[in-house]
């Protein structure tokens, strides 16, 4: 299969110092954050820089906080022709906090992005795609805050994170009479697993050869996935703040390897900006949510319909 006969899927950026990872929050709390050597600068510029080189353009998740300290950032990331979306602004997960913490955490990241960039922002992800079954009351919140496109669900089992009936393509969330688009983070369907792809640790610890088995058979069902990573898997050199043991050992391991296995990547697959994978994509699986008792149940419908 040739490039060209390849979906258009969507190359996104978490934009985040190294300190912001969930597996560092007792390490380094966020009352800490300010006396941390800063490197979100030059590891975003080292991601323009290697886009700009393939012609590319996507999708820069901006974390309210990076936005709010450095808005030429925000802006050069503009600019270069790439979409902006949000991040939150703490990095703290959805569902450690009510929906009261999360409504003035959303709201104050929006703020500072649009603040930053002078344009609206209405795509949205997740701190460690932290909406869960536990936490599906944020997507009323997201569509409230003006959102329209979420890239959060990610259907895999994770310490962390995961929904495993979700879709695995993108879907339509709809909530009293409103859409909220989902494009989710690519998994396989492996019996009654969802089986991550690529993107992030998985980019860099997973085998290539299994990476690029698993992204064909999604091209061949003409599937688009959505390709995610941090500026900071392009920075061996950064900070080390902990030994190699636990959920910290995927920080650090592969970090030599996020470049080149990009690098293959973009020669090989076709990419593009979130909303425009999203608008090349014909069908999407349709989700209805009509209260707090259906939000419940809308992945179960959602892959009913779309297994038919």
């Amino acid at each position: 299969m040739t490039k060209n006969l390849h979906p258009l899927n969507a190359l996104t950026v978490d934009v985040e110092e190294y300190f912001h990872v969930s597996a560092f929050t007792e390490l380094v709390p966020c009352e800490a954050w300010d006396r941390q050597p800063s490197r979100v600068e030059q590891n975003t510029k080292k991601v323009l820089e290697l886009l700009a080189e393939f012609d590319l353009r996507g999708t820069f998740f901006v974390l309210g906080w990076v936005a709010k300290r450095y808005p030429s950032l925000v802006r050069e990331i503009q600019e270069a022709g790439h979409d902006l979306g949000c991040h939150s602004y703490a990095h703290r997960l959805i569902y450690r906090m009510t929906p009261k913490e999360f409504r003035d955490d959303t709201r104050q990241a929006k703020a500072a992005i649009e603040d930053a960039a002078g344009a609206g922002v209405h795509t949205y992800r997740a701190p460690s795609f932290s909406i869960t079954n536990r936490s599906l009351w944020a997507f009323e919140i997201l569509l409230e805050q003006g959102f329209t496109v979420d890239s959060s669900v990610f259907p895999t089992r994770n310490h962390l994170y995961g929904i495993p009936c979700a879709p695995r393509q993108p879907f339509r969330i709809r909530i009293q009479g409103s859409d909220l688009m989902e494009f989710p983070l690519p998994a396989l369907k492996m019996a009654s697993w969802g089986v991550p792809v690529t993107g992030g640790a998985y980019l860099r610890l997973l085998p290539y050869r299994l990476q690029l088995l698993g992204l064909n058979r999604m091209a061949s069902r003409a599937e688009p996935v959505v390709l995610y990573f941090h500026p900071w898997e392009l920075d061996p050199d950064q900070p080390r703040l902990s030994r190699m043991f636990g959920p910290k050992f995927y920080h650090y391991a592969g970090l030599n390897l996020t470049e080149v296995r990009l690098r293959r990547l973009f020669k090989t697959f076709s990419f593009g900006k979130l909303p425009e994978s999203l608008a090349a994509t014909p069908v999407y699986t349709l989700a209805v949510v009509d209260g707090p008792s259906g939000r419940k149940t809308v992945f179960e419908a959602a892959t009913a319909e779309g297994d038919k």
